[in-house]
């Protein structure tokens, strides 16, 4: 089982202030752990929404909404991408994370694989991400 691993954004995110460098290290010591277990496939910080944008869809009509954005509930300010037998693993893994600011909350969700749609996705569909998932690896190996 995949999961996602939400990191929540907050004033210090969005103003783009950085981890000491003992918090980086921790941080480091604790997604070694995770790559030696086989658990972890991706994981990153990502820059405040500042430097993002929004793309609204509506009908036919895009619409682009240039950050920051000023709902903080919405903000994420990284994310793991985790695989583990169980939730239940998954989430004894992320209660070990070295988060360093009181009320936290991670959002732990299951990604879904081809499998779960059962019969509603075509073999032809099943075959192209059969195919596509090892030139994904290879961009992200590339993209590092």
């Amino acid at each position: 089982m995949r999961f996602m691993v939400i990191v929540p954004g907050d004033k210090n995110s969005e103003a783009g202030v950085l981890p000491s460098a003992e918090q980086f290290a921790e941080m480091g010591k604790f997604n070694e752990e995770l790559v030696k277990a086989g658990v972890m496939l991706a994981g990153d910080g990502l820059q405040p929404t500042s430097k993002g944008a929004r793309i609204r869809f509506e009908g036919t009509k895009r619409t682009v909404i240039d950050g920051p954005f000023t709902e903080s509930k919405e903000i994420i300010a990284g994310f793991w991408i985790i695989q583990t037998k169980t939730k239940q693993e998954a989430i004894e893994w992320m209660k070990r994370a070295p988060l360093f600011d009181g009320g936290v909350e991670l959002e732990i969700r299951q990604i879904f694989e081809a499998d779960d749609f059962g019969d509603e996705v075509a073999p032809e569909l099943r075959k192209r991400e059969e195919r596509l998932g090892p030139k994904m690896a290879e961009n992200a190996k590339a993209s590092s």
